[in-house]
């Protein structure tokens, strides 16, 4: 029981990150360690952005072939969740949206334009930053080379 209890935490937050926005924490570290394993893909964008838009599909697309990648949406705007959720419905944002601004999670800025996508390797170094819009396959090439490189 006490095995179940220490793990339960864990549990509700990897539940939430297949199904919601996450918010990085002091009450969710043991979370950010456990992603920090992993390769981590990083997009903003913006409902007022159409290559935003057109991008999304293509990085729904990206995660579904990378399981073991965890890709992750952020809103430039930082609208509150009550704004954002049917946003993320609308325009069909199908990977887990962050929350907590990306600088306080990995040190990475606001982007001067949109779209914006980061590679961080596991270790949570950012590797990559990519300014314009991206398809799966560029994606998957980009992670490919990265991976190679490691």
């Amino acid at each position: 029981m006490q095995n179940f209890i220490k793990i339960l935490p864990l549990f509700i937050l990897f539940y939430s990150c297949s199904t919601g926005d996450i918010q990085f924490n002091k009450a969710n570290n043991e979370f950010k360690s456990e992603l920090d394993k992993n390769w981590i893909v990083i997009n903003y964008w913006a409902d007022w952005c159409p290559p935003c838009l057109k991008e999304m599909p293509e990085l729904v697309s990206f995660a579904e072939s990378n399981p073991d990648i965890k890709v992750f949406a952020y809103n430039f705007d930082r609208l509150e969740p009550e704004y954002l959720d049917p946003l993320i419905v609308r325009f069909g944002v199908d990977i887990p949206s962050i929350t907590s601004h990306p600088r306080e999670v990995w040190g990475i800025e606001s982007p001067q334009i949109l779209p914006a996508t980061y590679f961080i390797k596991p270790g949570g170094e950012v590797v990559l930053s990519l300014l314009t819009p991206q398809t799966e396959l560029t994606l998957q090439e980009h992670l490919d080379s990265l991976q190679a490189d490691s």
